[in-house]
């Protein structure tokens, strides 16, 4: 997918306009086949993504980075066994990350742009464990309990929709348009931990592991930013 990516922008006109795009979206997970076996609950996260317009052809491409949040745990312990006066926070949270390439066809004009896409990258699943001062909520420690990392690949659609036109210090168009979007990411086979899969006996830790596919659709609400 990578490739075809790149032949496919190699063969885009000399002549063509660049035109950026920035989005801040924010999404919910919902994993299916194998990861919905494992994982029952929703995940919500951000997403964060940057690309070029190459007009006058309807084509973008870009980076496109997340954070998805799919389990988390929370809990009140002393600071030791030497000061069970103090208590504090712990909090653990089972997450992804995203990292992706992506290839997408929308016009560049117009109120309503439509738009579909093709994605290449990489997912980072991850179980974090911090303690914090109950008071301020400021983080003591905190560690990576678990983590691995899968192949993503996928594809998704949606619909830029203009709310503000203008112009910017340049001189140039400056637009800021709703996104409604959702994508289809087929993930890999990884190891990683579910909400209540870390077990606490005098004083180890253990890990009831999984490992499955780690597919997920991702509905998105956000803003789209274009100059």
């Amino acid at each position: 997918m990578a490739l075809v990516m790149l032949i496919m922008v190699m063969a885009l006109p000399a002549a063509a306009q660049v035109t950026p795009r920035a989005s801040v979206n924010l999404m919910m997970g919902v994993p299916v086949g194998e990861f919905a076996d494992n994982v029952d609950n929703l995940g919500f996260g951000i997403a964060l993504n940057g690309g070029i317009g190459l007009s006058p052809a309807p084509v973008m491409i870009g980076v496109d980075l997340g954070y998805l949040i799919y389990g988390y745990e929370r809990r009140s312990e002393p600071f030791s066994t030497t000061i069970p006066d103090v208590t504090v926070d712990v909090e653990t949270t089972n997450s992804i990350a995203f990292g992706h390439l992506f290839l997408r066809f929308q016009p560049q004009t117009g109120a309503f742009q439509p738009y579909a896409e093709a994605l290449f990258g990489f997912k980072y699943l991850f179980t974090r464990t911090s303690v914090e001062n109950r008071q301020s909520s400021e983080s003591i420690a905190a560690s990576v309990n678990f983590d691995d990392f899968a192949s993503s690949y996928g594809f998704g659609g949606g619909l830029d929709i203009r709310v503000f036109q203008g112009v910017n210090d340049n001189s140039r168009p400056f637009s800021i348009m709703v996104n409604l979007g959702a994508r289809y990411l087929l993930g890999g086979s990884a190891e990683y931990l579910e909400r209540g899969s870390t077990g606490r006996e005098n004083g180890e830790l253990s890990f009831d592991i999984t490992r499955s596919r780690t597919d997920l659709v991702l509905p998105q609400l956000g803003a789209t930013f274009v100059f």
